[in-house]
C-alpha cells in the first residue's frame, strides 16, 4: 500500500450528549468514506464533546455518570459502522475502567476490530482532567487497510506538547501518529506538532473541534485548524514542505494523504528519529523529581 488517507473530522462539539455524538459521528464517517478515506479521526472525547463544568465536584459526578466501557454500546456502534463502511475509525470517549474515568481513544480497523485502545497519559492535572485517571503507556499496533498495513499510535491533545510522547510511539515502530485534540491551536502549538513529525520522521494527523457558535466568555474556544504533516522534510532537491493540510476554523472534513512508500524510504536513509540517538546519556529524562521551578502541587508525576 503506497497511500494512506486520513479524514480529519473537524466537527463542532455535540456537548454532553452521547446520542447526538453517535448520530453526528456516523454521518461524518459516512462522508469520510465517500471521500475515499482509509481512516476517520475524531476530536478528543467526542462521546461527550469534551464537556466540563465549572464546579469540579459537578464535573466529577457528571464524568462518572457519562463514562462508557470500551465494549459498551457507543464504541460498538462505531465497530459495526467501520465494518459496514470498510473504514478504520479512531473513536474517542470517556472510558469507564477499574478506577476513575479515562480520556480514551480506540482504533477500530476496517473489519470492525478494536486493534488499539489508548488512555491519555499527560492529563491536564491543572484543570478538570484532575478528575480523570491518566494512562500509563503508549501502545502501537498494525492497522490493516485495503491494500496493506500501517503501524499506528495515538497521542491525545496535551500529550503532543511533550516530545517524549511521540518519541515513545516512534520507538514502538509507529509510522503514523493519530492525534485527537480539543483546544485552541495557535502557531506555537502547531509548530510543536510539526516538530514531532520532523524529529521522529513520522506522519502526524490531528483532528480538533471546529470553532463553536457560542461559548461563555471565560472559556477559550477550540478554533479548528486540524492539521497533518508528512514527516518528510528533505528530498533529492532539498527542503520539502511537510504540511499536508490545515483546516480553517469552521466545520469540515479534510483528507490528509500520506505517501507511505516515500515515508518508509525517507525513514530508511535519513538521520533523525532513532538513527543517532545516545540513550545512555538521557538518565535525567526519566528522573522523577522535577527541577524546583517546575514543581507543582497538583502534578501527578
Amino acid at each position: 500500500m503506497d497511500e494512506l488517507n486520513v479524514a480529519l473530522l473537524q466537527l463542532r462539539s455535540p456537548g454532553a450528549d452521547p446520542d447526538r455524538a453517535r448520530s453526528d459521528g456516523e454521518r461524518a464517517c459516512r462522508e469520510a468514506a465517500r471521500l475515499g478515506a482509509d481512516v476517520a479521526l475524531f476530536p478528543e472525547m467526542w462521546q461527550i464533546g469534551y464537556e466540563w463544568w465549572d464546579d469540579p465536584a459537578e464535573t466529577r459526578e457528571s464524568y462518572a455518570a457519562l463514562a462508557t466501557e470500551t465494549d459498551g454500546a457507543f464504541v460498538e456502534h462505531f465497530c459495526e459502522l467501520a465494518r459496514e463502511l470498510e473504514l478504520a475509525i479512531v473513536i474517542t470517549y470517556l472510558q469507564r475502567g477499574q478506577g476513575g474515568p479515562r480520556n480514551a481513544a480506540t482504533v477500530i480497523d476496517r473489519r470492525g476490530r478494536k486493534v488499539l485502545t489508548y488512555a491519555k497519559v499527560h492529563t491536564c492535572d491543572f484543570s478538570t482532567e484532575a478528575s480523570l485517571d491518566p494512562g500509563s503507556e503508549f501502545p502501537v499496533a498494525d492497522l490493516e487497510l485495503a491494500n496493506g498495513t500501517v503501524r499506528v499510535g495515538v497521542m491525545i491533545c496535551y500529550d503532543r506538547e511533550f516530545p517524549e510522547s511521540a518519541r515513545a510511539l516512534m520507538l514502538g515502530g509507529a509510522e503514523i501518529i493519530l492525534t485527537p485534540n480539543s483546544c485552541a491551536l495557535d502557531e506555537d502549538r502547531i509548530g510543536q506538532f510539526r516538530a514531532r513529525a520532523f524529529e521522529n520522521m513520522v506522519g502526524v494527523a490531528m483532528a480538533n473541534y471546529a470553532h463553536p457558535d457560542s461559548l461563555p466568555e471565560d472559556r477559550e474556544p477550540c478554533n479548528g485548524h486540524s492539521v497533518a504533516f508528512s514527516g518528510i522534510c528533505y528530498g533529492t532537491s532539498g527542503h520539502l514542505e511537510q504540511k499536508l493540510v490545515e483546516a480553517g476554523e469552521g466545520e469540515e472534513i479534510l483528507l490528509a494523504r500520506f505517501d507511505l512508500s516515500d515515508l518508509r524510504g525517507y525513514r530508511g536513509r535519513q538521520t533523525w528519529a532513532d538513527a543517532y540517538r545516545k540513550p545512555a546519556t538521557y538518565k535525567a529524562l526519566v528522573a522523577n523529581s522535577p527541577a524546583a521551578v517546575f514543581t507543582r502541587p497538583d502534578s501527578r508525576r
